[in-house]
């Protein structure tokens, strides 16, 4: 079993990553609190909302990232569950770990933990 804490994060492939920061700007109102060119963040709601130029697997869509206590773990139990790894688990940054499965069904399943997010 994992211990699903919440939706944390949505990910969006961002080719065009200055082009997708002002079009998520114009629309959420409000600047990134995160901007570099390899990623750029949105504080929404109390959520994560990224933007990521170079994602491994554009055509899969946006990654959703479900919070949990150790991302390597959970990741094993949905392996033993039948899923096969999409995105190995590792450090992005700042202690972040994200990591994520494909699901029997093919879906893909994303974890995370994030020691910065507001439980």
């Amino acid at each position: 079993m994992v211990a699903l804490q919440g939706l944390r994060t949505v990910i969006y492939p961002s080719p065009d990553l200055a082009a997708a920061k002002a079009w998520w700007t114009e629309l959420l109102g409000s600047e990134p609190y995160f901007d570099e060119p390899f990623y750029v963040g949105f504080e929404v709601a109390g959520y994560e909302l990224g933007l990521l130029p170079d994602a491994e697997h554009a055509g899969d869509g946006a990654l959703t990232y479900w919070g949990v206590d150790d991302v390597a773990a959970a990741m094993a139990t949905a392996i033993g569950l039948g899923a096969t790894e999409h995105v190995a688990a590792s450090e992005v940054g700042g202690g972040i770990i994200t990591g994520s499965v494909r699901n029997p069904q093919g879906a893909v399943v994303g974890f995370i933990f994030n020691p910065h997010f507001r439980s």
